[in-house]
């Protein structure tokens, strides 16, 4: 399992110790990993379809994943509270930003979904058994981390600004802490080994890779509660963040943990201002790195 956490991890730093100055292939690369995305999601729903039990499972996963929302979600607001407590930030709106389309937000947040599940009725009622598919899964996830990596090292960023920038890398701390307080808390719950439950609780919203690296260590069924987990954060985060981020503005950014620096941060610029950038990308950039090493730490102890 080590040998598997580490070959997983490789490709993320990799792809972050190569720099780029092309932009058309920074844009091919863009979309590369926008195919790569959905069609990992495709393939675990695929092997959730081909899953044996599947029927009798579905309802220990809505427990499963109720419980890890509910517990994550109220650890991390309690955690980011504490920061804002101790290091408030102040928000200004500009209201003369339009508005973005949350119907269209939410849209675009149920895409995931509908991908799991056209891959699950595609292995539940079309497909046979297909052989590999676990190690195409894989595969594919390596080469996304290794664009990824791409992309976080050539996207103009300073990682010294970022670890400078002293409001993000608290909320992504908060985040971290509170979301293995809440695995602590989950592992009689869950009935897991410890090490397994934190990886579940260290997703931190990227559904794409917690979703393939845990049903690869636990099995399918285990990967789609992450994978459910890790995209309701993404939903939720969309509902709160205008509620929030004027007079909770780290609990708003903060809990959209890696989205903040990509799905959810037009969201945080249109309703906090400019001044919430930075901070949004610098929490969401730390938690993007600290995921896939969580994850894979953790997973690798079993």
């Amino acid at each position: 399992m080590l040998t598997g956490a580490l070959l997983i991890l490789a490709p993320l730093f990799l792809g972050f110790a190569i720099p780029l100055a092309n932009r058309r292939l920074m844009t091919v690369i863009h979309y590369t990993v926008e195919t790569l995305v959905y069609f990992i999601l495709a393939l675990l729903g695929l092997g959730l379809g081909q899953m044996e039990g599947l029927a009798a499972q579905l309802g220990n996963m809505a427990v499963q994943v109720t419980a890890l929302v509910a517990v994550l979600f109220l650890a991390n607001m309690a955690g980011l509270w504490l920061f804002h407590r101790w290091q408030p930030m102040k928000v200004e709106r500009d209201d003369s930003d339009g508005r973005p389309g949350y119907r269209r937000l939410f849209l675009a947040g149920l895409k995931p979904l509908v991908a799991v599940i056209a891959g699950l009725v595609a292995g539940y009622f079309l497909l046979p058994t297909l052989p590999m598919t676990d190690q195409v899964a894989t595969w594919a996830l390596m080469l996304l981390l290794f664009l990824i990596g791409l992309q976080l090292r050539n996207a103009g960023l300073s990682l010294h600004k970022l670890l400078m920038n002293r409001q993000g890398l608290g909320m992504a701390l908060s985040v971290m802490v509170s979301s293995l307080v809440a695995g602590v808390l989950l592992i009689p719950v869950l009935g897991l080994p410890w090490h397994d439950v934190l990886a579940l609780a260290s997703g931190f919203g990227w559904y794409s890779l917690s979703g393939i690296v845990v049903g690869d260590a636990l099995g399918p069924a285990w990967g789609g509660v992450a994978f459910l987990n890790d995209v309701l954060r993404e939903i939720i985060a969309l509902a709160i963040i205008p509620l929030l981020i004027a007079s909770r503005p780290a609990m708003a950014i903060g809990y959209g943990g890696a989205t903040a620096m990509d799905f959810t941060l037009p969201v945080i610029r249109s309703s906090g201002g400019l001044a919430c950038v930075p901070v949004a990308i610098a929490s969401g950039f730390l938690l993007s790195f600290l995921s896939p090493v969580l994850m894979g730490v953790f997973l690798s102890l079993g």
